[in-house]
């Protein structure tokens, strides 16, 4: 545990450098979850079937939700407790993230519980067909009892990064992924238990991965420490009032993944209508690749937040502009990177999930590279959004999510397939990205002559 740890210093370390250290570690920890995300659905694909891998599209939004929920409390306690630690208040930063892990065990606990007792009306309210129904509902019921454990190691992802060890949190990471597709081969192979034998791989791996987390946040932390949280009620008054606060700051982050959520939720509807199961199937993959560019995203966002967090409480507009320049330039480059890789492996991309001789495979590489310029608009909003939540500065970051989830592609997903035929089902994500990012860097062109403002 010890070789973990790394020395970092927010305050003097060249801004290059400290993300370097921030971002290599956390890049392989999310590549380690892009690996997962493909070799589970290629499983699913290969080992089950089609209908199979559209069924666990149906389900994908709750995934997103889960995510969500992390992403909140994970950023609004982590950004809260740098700014604190930047000005030495470490009592106030370990408070902060405390509370932060718990509301975010109890809000996983909450819509987890209710997603079980309520399975199928989830199912239907995902756009799930009567065939897909069975397999949706198996593959669901675990997920649901996944949430509270799966959201305790997503928020604790954070407080460990802030403690000074992403390499700790890398390691995490490629555990919990190779722990999962080890599982999944075994049960849907020789085992033979389908889609439910998926579920319960992914459930096992995330909540067996969570033991050297808790180890490490009750006996190996350096900077941060859990925090006994007092049950009186001033106390708990307090602890309320700074959970909303972290809510406030991180709900555009929540609201980024219910509207990648709705955008699944919609084209499953549209696919649907247009081209049956088959053409969910074949939507899947587009889904299946997309957290390749979230978790990048989101891996250059949680690198660099502690440093723009950290400057901004000190107000370091030097450090801030070059942190900023890195992240933009990091999602560029990965952005390119990602949709060079779907446009021009579309063939070999369809094939890994699904079967050559099916109908749902020619639907999905005839529309992929039509998909593929949303990889890179996605990394460079991810960033912007990102910029904006670690400088506090929640209500642009509120507005901007709401256009690009629900104002733009809602819309952009029924007018386009009118407009351009079934193509127009795959640009509609990238259209709606696209809109978005032009009015964002136009605002944040005027906002950044005043970097240190919200």
């Amino acid at each position: 545990m010890k070789d973990n740890r790394d020395s970092l210093d927010f305050s003097t370390e060249p801004v290059g450098k400290l993300f370097r250290r921030m971002f290599l570690p956390t890049l392989i920890g999310m590549v380690s979850m892009v690996v997962l995300n493909i070799t589970d659905g290629a499983f699913v694909g290969h080992g089950v079937g089609s209908d199979a891998l559209a069924a666990v599209n149906i389900v994908a939004p709750l995934f997103l939700i889960m995510a969500g929920i992390g992403l909140m409390f994970g950023i609004g306690s982590s950004v809260v407790a740098s700014i604190h630690l930047s000005k030495g208040n470490n009592h106030a930063a370990n408070i902060n993230l405390t509370q932060g892990i718990l509301a975010s065990v109890m809000a996983g606990t909450v819509v987890g519980g209710a997603v079980f007792l309520f399975q199928e009306d989830t199912c239907r309210l995902f756009g799930c067909s009567d065939v897909l129904l069975p397999q949706a509902c198996s593959y669901l019921r675990w997920i649901a009892l996944l949430m509270p454990f799966n959201l305790f190691g997503m928020t604790a992802m954070f407080m460990v990064r802030l403690d000074g060890s992403p390499r700790f949190a890398m390691v995490m990471n490629c555990g919990m992924a190779m722990l999962n597709i080890l599982l999944d081969y075994i049960l849907i192979y020789p085992m033979q238990m389908g889609l439910e034998g998926a579920a319960i791989a992914t459930t096992i791996a995330f909540t067996l991965g969570n033991i050297p987390i808790v180890i490490y946040l009750l006996r190996h932390t350096k900077t941060v420490h859990l925090y006994p949280i007092k049950r009186t009620r001033t106390s708990l008054a307090l602890s309320l009032r700074n959970i909303a606060y972290q809510t406030k700051i991180g709900f555009s982050a929540l609201l980024g993944e219910l509207a990648i959520a709705s955008i699944i939720i919609v084209g499953n509807y549209v696919f649907l209508k247009y081209l049956g199961e088959d053409g969910v199937a074949a939507y899947s993959v587009g889904c299946y690749c997309l957290p390749i560019v979230f978790m990048m995203g989101n891996a250059i966002v949680q690198s660099v937040q502690p440093i723009i967090s950290f400057a901004y409480g000190v107000g370091d507009v030097e450090r801030l502009a070059k942190a900023r320049a890195i992240a933009l330039r990091t999602a560029l480059m990965f952005g390119v990177l990602g949709m060079c890789f779907i446009a021009l492996g579309a063939d070999t991309i369809s094939g890994i999930f699904l079967r050559t001789d099916c109908r749902a495979y020619d639907l999905c590489r005839e529309g992929l590279p039509y998909y593929s310029p949303a990889f890179l608009i996605i990394a460079v909003n991810i960033v912007l959004i990102g910029y904006m939540l670690s400088t506090e500065a929640a209500r642009p970051a509120t507005l901007f999510t709401l256009l690009r989830g629900f104002i733009f592609s809602i819309p952009s997903f029924i007018v386009m397939p009118q407009i351009v035929g079934v193509s127009g089902l795959w640009i509609a994500l990238p259209v709606a990205e696209a809109m978005t990012m032009v009015l964002m860097l136009a605002a944040q062109g005027r906002q950044y002559s005043h970097p240190l403002r919200p």
